[in-house]
């Protein structure tokens, strides 16, 4: 027994007891993706209505980091019904933040009057302005929205170790040494969720320390391995937000790049995979029979068929309606797994490592 499964008694609203209820912990793992972070917003808001569902740990990236410390901080504040209001406050936030942002099409929509011809010609635009540009020559005070917005929506306090029901792990990439650092959260601030989610196109290096950072999707999206090392739950669900694979090829510049950083945001993610698929196999073959490894089972919500079908400018797209969109498309994912593969937690993965990362 790892800790994943134990039995606790629910009580009614009224106070009459129920009978004993199956609680099974999980660990999750957060990709980055931008605003399509608000399908992982309703897979979370849909695990948060499901009182068998215990969250020990979190290891996110970029969006995902946005995430995790808000359901954190909603979940110290006040449990599982604060963790989900939190959410919602949050993603309608960015909304609300977008509205000022150039990258949104608001004027182009009158100009084309359509909304994805003005998305994408104002993301072209931008795109060519971050190829002549740098962040430190177009945004030399370094202006970040997200910081407001995660001030507004964070009790970083409230993530300590000593009050945060969960432990939190935010992937952040040393721009010096190109190594992963991992905040836990005896380290989280807000310029940790910066430095996870600094797209360098985009943002001035985060510093931390005299360390300064990037994105943490180019060294983990997201890491594994402090839920390995530091959980009890050997149960793992990753929100995958990059499609493993694209049926159609890239031939715009634009699709070019969008691939490019799918297939280099998901390669560390593909590198871990196949290290617990070879553990996995020595334990399953007895070849290790000490303990001296552990045995994980992972688990996946994706949307790879809708993922596929948005445009890159539309990770920048803070409208409501879309925003909304992707988080109803996220609970009815979560739901159909809760359905199908609930029993299963504790006992096995429920996605072929084989199939899906090798």
């Amino acid at each position: 027994m790892d800790g994943s499964v134990v039995m606790e008694p629910l009580t009614r609203p009224h106070g009459t007891p129920t009978p004993r209820v199956e609680i099974k912990s999980i660990n999750l793992a957060l990709q980055g993706g931008g605003a399509h972070g608000a399908f992982t917003w309703g897979v979370l808001d849909r695990l948060l209505e499901d009182d068998r569902i215990r969250i020990e740990g979190i290891s996110a990236t970029s969006a995902g980091a946005m995430n995790a410390v808000v359901l954190a901080s909603g979940m110290a504040a006040g449990g599982h019904p604060g963790a989900k209001q939190a959410l919602a406050k949050f993603w309608h936030r960015i909304s609300q933040a977008a509205l000022s942002s150039p990258l949104q099409p608001t004027l182009l929509d009158r100009l084309f009057g359509n909304h994805s011809i003005a998305q994408s010609a104002g993301f072209v635009f931008f795109d060519l302005m971050t190829r002549l540009f740098s962040p430190y020559q177009f945004n030399p005070f370094n202006q970040n929205p997200l910081r407001q917005v995660l001030l507004d929506s964070v009790d970083f306090a409230a993530l300590n170790p000593t009050t945060c029901p969960i432990k939190l792990y935010l992937a952040a990439t040393n721009v010096r040494t190109g190594k992963i650092k991992v905040f836990d959260n005896s380290e989280i601030g807000v310029d940790a969720v910066l430095a996870s989610s600094c797209l360098p196109f985009l943002f001035q290096a985060v510093e931390i320390d005299h360390e300064a950072y990037w994105d943490g999707g180019y060294a983990g999206n997201p890491p594994i391995f402090p839920l390995i090392y530091n959980c009890a739950s050997s149960d793992v669900l990753i929100v995958q937000l990059s499609p493993m694979r694209r049926e159609e090829l890239p031939h715009s510049s634009m699709e070019i790049l969008n691939r490019v950083n799918e297939i280099s945001f998901n390669s560390s993610l593909l590198r871990e995979m196949r290290a617990i698929q070879f553990v996995t196999r020595l334990i399953d073959d007895g070849t290790v029979v000490d303990g001296s490894l552990r045995h994980m089972r992972i688990h996946v919500i994706a949307a790879d068929d809708v993922m596929t079908t948005l445009s890159v400018a539309s990770k920048l797209d803070g409208d409501w309606k879309f925003l909304t969109g992707l988080r109803d498309i996220g609970r009815k994912r979560a739901e159909r797994w809760l359905d199908a593969h609930f029993d299963r937690l504790g006992v096995e993965s429920t996605v072929d490592l084989q199939a899906v990362y090798m």
